[in-house]
């Protein structure tokens, strides 16, 4: 039998006309720096996504969201912005950013841009202002400057780490000390002073009025800090990427922030949203970022996290499920993003590895595996997130010389692991060329060899491909009447072990997670697999990490 029975070489269109779009929304993050090079200087720009964009509408997305394009001296990848108004020239102009949003908008892609309020960079006109007028100046009360500890202030305000390694605090030749939970680069931002609020309230207006359809507020669980600043104690406080309770993150008094910026978004038309990139101790402190008069949507970072293990899965899911439903918003689903390891290989590495991996594994089992849990993912209730080149089934690349990376945690102790970089390296579009089609001067980051393979070009039309599933799965999703919408799943009891079995209206999927075949009754017509499977007598000899949905009566 083959992969799949639905043509996904038509181009459909990606949005639907209903409001509340995003309750079921497949939303497309792009890395700019790393998606397409149009002026061949080696990096990505607005015109190279612009021209990409038939892509996207190809596979069958809802929206695109774009990492940081702002002006940024790019000490971590633009997340340090000196100007939230302004696009960095590397990228283009904010004439490139409009013909992005009119364009996609076009193609009936929505625009999802990242929004960055924990903190600026530090060559923010604020910040650069505060250091040159000295201490006591009033604009250093929009960033958190304190003296220092020890007998002549030379020890750091409190013991708080950075999520990057070291100190959280950097000491000016003036004496004042100013904290940064990230590089030394990326200065906090003091939310409790009246202009932090004001001028990102200002932005909010500035980009909605570019017709930006939402916002993805990075480090949405940051921005209040604990009053007083308290020490930790000790532990580990490196764990941006884990569920430890912080004086400095999920804090209660963001939900005020979030409260005044949803009375803002909702006085646009055309239905826009915001995502939280929030990392929370339990699934259910991250409800509280999405309840009705607040952000519309949270990243599900318990799910990214999940080792491929049938019973951990489930539970993920239902407590996801549960946490969400009593708010009313939508559980989402990702399972890779710019921070973290491609599941292709964490997936190839033994499980408890956690999200940095630094070996290739076995290959062939982690993209069989990845294959697997996309068709999971994208059959469950909810919005999910897929991240730029998963369609291609690319991998991480573990092998990067040390000398090209630049990553800004990989030159600081410990904190993150420091091997982002493996995860942005420029996709493959074409089978060759001076960087397979990302550009016509190579790409700042080198792409392995055997990436030509894995190409746009190369898997375009190829029906075993790892991108015509992602095509015939989006396409599935979008035909099949509720597949992605509500806020339940029904699972089926007395399987065997490592396998999954759930049904949703019209439809079922069937999950096998161990390193052997499972024979199973058939729950009705194959409508889609990750593998090569065969139906015979009403059974299925459901392969070794595989997933295969069911259209049922």
């Amino acid at each position: 039998m083959t992969q799949h029975s639905t043509d996904a070489t038509e181009a459909r269109p990606a949005t639907r006309e209903a409001t509340d779009w995003w309750r079921d929304a497949v939303i497309y993050q792009v890395y700019p720096r790393s998606f397409a090079d149009s002026d061949g200087d080696g990096t990505g720009d607005l015109e190279g996504i612009r021209r990409r964009l038939p892509h996207l509408r190809d596979l069958g997305v809802d929206a695109v969201w774009l990492s940081p394009f702002y002006a940024s001296p790019q000490a971590d990848g633009g997340y340090d912005v000196a100007d939230y108004r302004a696009v960095d020239p590397m990228y283009g102009s904010l004439l490139d950013a409009d013909a992005v949003i009119r364009d996609a908008h076009g193609l009936g892609l929505r625009v999802i841009v990242d929004l960055v309020p924990n903190h600026s960079s530090d060559q923010h006109e604020w910040f650069r202002r505060a250091v040159a007028e000295g201490p006591g100046s009033p604009l250093r009360e929009r960033y958190h400057f304190r003296p220092g500890k020890g007998a002549h202030g030379e020890l750091p305000p409190n013991d708080w780490e950075s999520i990057f390694g070291g100190p959280a605090w950097t000491r000016l030749p003036d004496g004042d000390w100013y904290l940064h939970l990230f590089a030394p680069e990326q200065p906090d931002f003091n939310w409790e002073h009246p202009a932090v609020a004001d001028e990102f309230r200002s932005i909010l207006r500035f980009w909605l009025d570019m017709g930006v359809d939402g916002f993805r507020v990075d480090v949405a669980h940051g921005m209040v800090k604990a009053e007083g600043l308290p020490d930790i104690g000790g532990g580990d406080q490196l764990k941006l990427l884990g569920n430890d309770v912080m004086p400095f993150f999920d804090q209660d008094g963001v939900h005020a922030i979030y409260r005044s910026w949803r009375t803002i978004l909702d006085e646009y038309d055309g239905d826009r949203i915001f995502v939280a990139e929030a990392w929370t101790p339990t699934v259910e402190r991250t409800a509280n970022y999405v309840r009705p008069d607040e952000l519309h949507q949270a990243f599900n970072f318990q799910y990214l996290g999940a080792p491929w293990e049938a019973g951990e899965l489930r539970a993920i899911i239902d407590s996801s499920l549960d946490a969400m439903r009593p708010v009313g918003a939508p559980a989402t689903w990702v399972l890779s993003n710019h921070d973290v390891t491609r599941h292709a290989t964490r997936y190839a590495n033994p499980q408890g590895l956690g999200t940095q991996i630094r070996t290739p594994g076995d290959r062939a089992l982690g993209l069989r595996r990845a294959r697997a849990a996309t068709l999971l993912m994208l059959a469950l209730p909810g919005s999910a997130y897929l991240y730029q080149g998963e369609e291609l089934g690319l991998p991480d690349v573990t092998d990067l010389p040390d000398e090209v990376r630049q990553d800004p945690s990989f030159f600081r102790a410990q904190g993150q692991d420091g091997f982002r970089d493996g995860c942005r390296v420029p996709i493959p579009w074409t089978v060759d060329g001076p960087s397979y089609g990302f550009g016509d001067g190579g790409s700042w980051l080198p792409q392995p060899s055997t990436w030509g393979a894995l190409s746009v070009e190369a898997q375009t039309g190829d029906p075993d491909s790892t991108l015509e599933l992602y095509r015939a799965a989006l396409a599935v999703r979008r035909e099949q009447p509720g597949l992605g919408a509500g806020d339940r799943v029904e699972w089926q009891e007395g399987v065997p072990g490592g396998l999954l079995v759930f049904r949703r209206p019209g439809f079922a999927c069937t999950v096998n997670t161990t390193g052997g075949p499972a024979r199973i009754p058939a729950p009705g017509r194959v409508l889609l697999a990750s593998s090569p499977v065969t139906v015979a007598d009403g059974h299925i000899e459901l392969p070794a990490d595989t997933t295969v949905w069911w259209e049922t009566t």
